[in-house]
C-alpha cells in the first residue's frame, strides 16, 4: 500500500513535524529517529507503548507503523488489573517507553526498549519507504483497548487503511493540508490525540504541538504563534467558553484560528454559544469511536450547526435502524434509531474475542455502534446518547438524554448536568436530571428545571426528579460515566 507518512520522505528536511513542549523535531530528524528505531524493534510481533503525551511516544508509534508491527499504545493512568489483561490478551514482546519512566507492575515484567530520541535523530537505520512498502492495507497498526464499561477492556484491532481512509476523509471535510499547524493537548492512548491529533498532521506533511498539559494560556500562545488547527474534548472548550470572557489573548488567538474542533462526547450547545459570541468562530463536531475512528463531521466549508455532528464522511455508509433492525426511514430531527455503520475505516475485530465480534456487526457487515440518533432532513446526524444509558423510554416515547442535557445546561443556576432513567411503574422509566448546580448554596428546584426543560422541548422530556452534586464523575476524555451515577 501508499506509505502512511509520505513526507517523511518528500518533505523538506527542516520542515517542522512535532512539538511536545520544548523538544521538536522536523521531518528530516523524525524520519532518522523513527527509521532508527524501527531496526532496533526488529522482529517484534507487536509492541506496547507505554503512552505518556511525551515525543517519545510519537515517535515509537510512528516507528511501529513504519515497521509494520502492531502497537498497543498503554494509558499511563490505568490500574495494575486492567494492565494485566492488556497485557495478558495482547501479548507484546516489548515496551516502548522514555528514559525517565518509571513504570508499575506488571508492564514493568515486559523487556524494556527506551526510545532516546536525542541519540535516535543521529541514528541510522532503514529508510522509512522501504520498510513501509511491504506493509498490506488490511494488516493490522494498532491495537486499541476499549473503555470497559461492560467488562475487561477489548482490543480493537485497526487495520492501516482505516487509519488512511479516516485521515484522509478528514481531510476533504476540514481542507487540512500540509501548510496547517495543529495545537492539542490530548492523551496518547486514545485514538482522538493519536490518531488525529498526532498521525493525522504528519500524513498531511504538516506539524503538531502538543501542549503536555491542556492549559487556555498554552491554547492562546500557539495560536498566537502560527498555529491553525485546535482539537479539544468538551471539558476543555468549556474552560475555554468560561475563559473568553476575561482573556483578550484567548478571544483573539481563537478569531484567527481556521478550525476549532470538538470530539469525544457531545459539547454542550451553551458553550458553543459562548464561544461563537466572543470570537465569532464555531466550533464543528465530528462522530467517532475506537472501533470506527472518524463517521461524520461538520465540513469546513458547511454549516456548523450547534448540537450535530455533520454528515458522513467521504467513504462511510451510515444508517438509523429500529429495535427491530428495520431501517429508519425518516430524515425528520426527531425519530431516533441506532446508528450503524460501514466502510474502510472499521476495525478488523476484537483481539481474542470472536464471540464480541460477531455480535458487533449485522449480517450484511455493519457495525452497531450502540449510539442514538436523529437525522435532520438534510442528512445531518444528532446524537442523543448510548443506546445501553442514554436512550429512555418514558409514556411510551423514546427520548434521548442528550437533548434534555443541554436545555438544562442553557439554565443559569445550572453548572453541569446529565440525564438518565429509572423504572417507573406507570411511565415505564421516569427522567432523572443529576445537576451541578452554578451556586451550590441555591441550587434550582426541580419544579424549575421541569419547567424549563417543558417549554423548551416538549412536557413529556421533562426531569421527575433531580439529584444536586458536586461535580460529575468523568473519564479521562472527559466524557461523563453515567453508570458511577447511582440513586443512593
Amino acid at each position: 500500500m501508499p506509505p502512511l507518512f509520505p513526507a517523511l520522505t518528500e518533505a523538506p528536511a527542516d520542515r517542522p513535524a512535532l512539538r511536545f513542549g520544548e523538544r521538536s523535531l522536523t521531518y528530516g530528524e523524525l524520519a532518522a529517529a523513527a527509521g532508527a528505531l524501527t531496526g532496533r524493534i526488529g522482529e517484534a510481533r507487536r509492541v506496547a507503548v507505554w503512552a505518556t503525551p511525551t515525543m517519545e511516544t510519537a515517535v515509537a508509534v510512528v516507528a511501529a507503523l513504519l515497521a509494520g508491527i502492531p502497537a498497543v499504545p498503554l494509558n499511563p493512568k490505568s490500574g495494575e488489573k486492567e494492565l494485566g489483561h492488556i497485557l495478558s490478551d495482547s501479548a507484546p514482546d516489548l515496551v516502548l517507553t522514555a528514559p525517565e519512566d518509571q513504570l508499575p507492575s506488571p508492564v514493568r515484567d515486559l523487556p524494556r526498549l527506551d526510545v532516546d530520541v536525542d541519540i535516535d535523530v543521529h541514528g541510522t537505520g532503514p529508510a522509512p519507504a522501504a520498510v513501509e512498502e511491504h506493509a498490506d492495507e488490511s494488516d493490522p497498526a494498532l491495537i486499541v483497548y476499549t473503555s470497559g464499561t461492560t467488562g475487561p477492556p477489548k482490543g480493537a484491532v485497526i487495520p492501516r487503511r482505516a487509519i488512511s481512509s479516516t485521515l484522509d476523509a478528514l481531510a476533504d471535510a476540514w481542507q487540512w493540508s500540509g501548510d496547517d499547524v495543529l495545537v492539542h493537548g490530548l492523551p496518547l492512548f486514545h485514538v482522538h490525540g493519536l490518531v488525529l491529533g498526532t498521525l493525522g498532521p504528519l500524513r498531511r506533511g504538516g506539524s503538531v504541538r502538543h501542549l503536555g498539559r491542556f492549559s487556555t494560556q498554552g491554547v492562546a500562545r500557539e495560536l498566537a504563534g502560527g498555529a491553525t488547527m485546535l482539537f479539544g474534548v468538551p471539558t476543555m472548550y468549556h474552560r475555554i467558553a468560561e475563559a473568553v470572557t476575561s482573556d483578550p489573548d484567548l478571544v483573539k488567538a481563537l478569531t484567527g484560528a481556521r478550525l476549532l474542533v470538538s470530539g469525544s462526547a457531545a459539547l454542550p450547545v451553551h458553550d458553543h454559544g459562548r464561544i461563537a459570541t466572543a470570537t465569532g468562530r464555531r466550533v464543528i463536531e465530528r462522530y467517532g469511536m475506537t472501533e470506527t475512528l472518524m463517521n461524520t463531521s461538520v465540513r469546513a466549508d458547511g454549516e456548523a450547526r450547534p448540537g450535530t455532528v455533520g454528515v458522513p464522511l467521504p467513504g462511510v455508509e451510515l444508517r438509523l435502524v429500529e429495535e427491530d433492525g428495520s431501517e429508519v426511514g425518516a430524515y425528520d430531527g426527531e425519530t431516533v434509531g441506532e446508528i450503524q455503520v460501514r466502510g474502510p475505516n472499521l476495525f478488523t475485530e476484537y483481539l481474542n474475542r470472536p464471540d464480541a465480534t460477531a455480535a458487533a456487526f449485522t449480517a450484511d457487515g455493519w457495525f452497531r455502534t450502540g449510539d442514538m440518533a436523529v437525522r435532520d432532513p438534510d442528512g445531518y446526524v444528532r446524537i442523543v446518547g448510548r443506546k445501553a444509558t442514554d436512550l429512555i423510554k418514558s409514556g411510551g416515547y423514546k427520548i434521548g438524554a442528550g437533548e434534555i442535557e443541554n436545555a438544562l445546561l442553557e439554565h443559569p443556576g445550572v453548572r453541569e448536568a446529565a440525564v438518565t432513567g429509572e423504572p417507573d411503574p406507570d411511565l415505564g422509566e421516569r427522567i432523572v436530571a443529576w445537576i451541578v448546580p452554578a451556586d451550590p448554596q441555591s441550587p434550582p428546584a426541580l419544579a424549575e428545571l421541569a419547567d424549563h426543560v417543558a417549554q423548551r422541548l416538549a412536557p413529556h422530556k421533562r426531569p421527575r426528579v433531580v439529584h444536586h452534586l458536586n461535580a460529575l464523575p468523568r473519564n479521562d476524555m472527559g466524557k461523563i460515566m453515567k453508570r458511577a451515577l447511582t440513586h443512593e
